[in-house]
């Protein structure tokens, strides 16, 4: 029994001196750790600071112009209201009067084709009543002058007859020139 007590105190020693190593290459491991932990939090904490006096006074700016701005909105907002209120005033009394001009116009276009229609009609009737006036006057006027003017030159040729042959008879009678 000595020697399996002598066996198993080897063991355990073993054991203990491995753990014992174990131990002692966790401890440089975490030692060799901490070392850089601490670098890079004082790199961390250097860029903080520097962060800090850079970006806190920008900040700090942006929480003034943000106070600004908001009371720039809130003293431009019942003016705003107002002018878009009114632009849509203007706008939907604009959109009436065109559309009341274009009613007007349309009107206004209506009237004057039917004015111009009437006036073609109207020179068309008087053009036609022209024509109708004038075949009249011609027929009417135009034959008894023809028929006067018919008329005295059958009294002229009469006349001119009778006056020459009243001339032959004082004359001597037939002229010798009329017996070959």
């Amino acid at each position: 029994m000595n020697d399996n007590f002598t066996w198993f105190a080897i063991a355990v020693t073993a054991a203990v001196f491995l753990q014992v190593l174990i131990l002692a290459g966790m401890y440089f491991a975490m030692s060799k750790l901490r070392t850089r932990m601490q670098g890079l939090a004082d790199k961390v904490e250097d860029t903080a600071s520097v962060v800090q006096v850079r970006v806190l006074p920008l900040l700090d700016n942006a929480k003034s112009i943000q106070q600004e701005v908001k009371t720039f909105v809130e003293s431009s907002r019942p003016k705003v209201e107002t002018l878009v209120g009114n632009l849509s005033s203007m706008s939907s009394t604009a959109r009436s009067s065109v559309e009341r001009f274009d009613v007007t116009l349309n009107d206004a276009i209506d009237r004057m084709r039917l004015q111009v229609i009437r006036g073609d009609e109207m020179l068309t009737r008087t053009m036609d009543r022209i024509e109708d006036t004038s075949e009249k006057v011609q027929h009417s006027v135009m034959s008894p002058v023809r028929q006067v003017s018919g008329i005295m030159q059958a009294l002229s040729t009469g006349f001119g007859a009778y006056f020459n042959q009243q001339r032959r008879r004082r004359n001597g009678g037939p002229s010798d020139e009329m017996f070959i």
